[in-house]
């Protein structure tokens, strides 16, 4: 399957990063079939998706039209038999191993054999989500940055035994996502996790170690290295629960000690402070 023939894309798990993903998909002239667990969930989505797009028509960077024929090319579901007729299907579910590699398993028995096979993870082993499938040259890697919709990158990670045209294709798909698409293997954290996990828990750790505000941290990063934000703004956006996994996802790998989450940020998602998304992470949110 060539990037080409790839006419309708799956996503599975509507969450902030599988709907951003469909989000791109529509936006981009493929018809999508995004899966939630509930029809509820599934609205949800549907509801975060039209009022990104609205924002468009707001600014004048999409049209009503455009915008109404984006939302027809999404269809919701909660049955993964729906995906029989995708030509791709990525995977935006909960950021853990076993039930990734229990999708995909799923997935194989139920879309067709030259269809691709995509995980969003982040952090874990394309690898071993492969495994699970009895033809893992057809699983990739497509990692891409939150919120999907805004950031430019996304990995494209070659497995073990991921195949060439699979690889090539779900760039050829990244580029019509309007994304700038890289080439990796799977290694632990990819390229920017890796550089950029160890590097972040490094700034935090010098919050105690220099006795430094984040205020005077993150102006720090920003002012003097040339950062356009600062690490705690970054933590707060990405998620403090979402670091402290990812960070403890790399450390189980590498046994580097950089990798492993402070205890300061390990303590903060402990008692709930995760964030904007909560509204209290290193800084407070209305």
């Amino acid at each position: 399957m060539s990037a080409s023939g790839i006419r309708t894309i799956g996503v599975v798990g509507l969450g902030a990063m599988g709907s951003g993903i469909a989000q791109l998909a529509v936006e981009a002239g493929f018809d999508t079939v995004g899966r939630e667990v509930s029809d509820e969930l599934g609205e949800a989505a549907r509801g975060r998706i039209a009022h990104f797009l609205q924002r468009k028509v707001d600014k004048e960077r999409m049209t009503d039209d455009e915008r109404e024929a984006a939302l027809g090319r999404l269809s919701l579901t909660t049955d993964l038999a729906a995906f029989d007729g995708c030509d791709l299907v990525i995977e935006a579910i909960v950021e853990e191993l076993e039930p990734k590699r229990a999708l995909f398993a799923e997935l194989e028995r139920l879309v067709r054999p030259d269809a691709i096979l995509a995980t969003n993870t982040s952090a874990l082993s394309v690898t071993e989500i492969a495994a699970a499938t009895s033809t893992p040259e057809r699983v990739v890697g497509m990692h891409f940055f939150n919120p999907a919709p805004l950031m430019p990158l996304v990995e494209i990670v070659r497995a073990e035994l991921s195949s060439d045209e699979a690889v090539e294709a779900a760039y050829g798909v990244g580029e019509k996502l309007g994304k700038r698409p890289i080439r990796c293997h799977d290694t632990p954290g990819f390229v920017v996790n890796r550089v950029l996990i160890p590097l972040l828990n490094d700034c935090l750790r010098v919050l105690d170690e220099a006795r430094v505000t984040p205020e005077d941290l993150d102006t720090a990063m920003t002012a003097g290295a040339g950062w356009p934000m600062g690490p705690c703004t970054l933590v707060d956006l990405v998620g403090i629960d979402v670091h402290v996994h990812a960070s403890e996802a790399l450390y189980e790998k590498l046994r580097e000690p950089r990798m492993a989450p402070p205890p300061r940020i390990v303590a903060m998602r402990n008692a709930g402070l995760l964030g904007r998304k909560s509204g209290r992470g290193f800084y407070t949110y209305e």
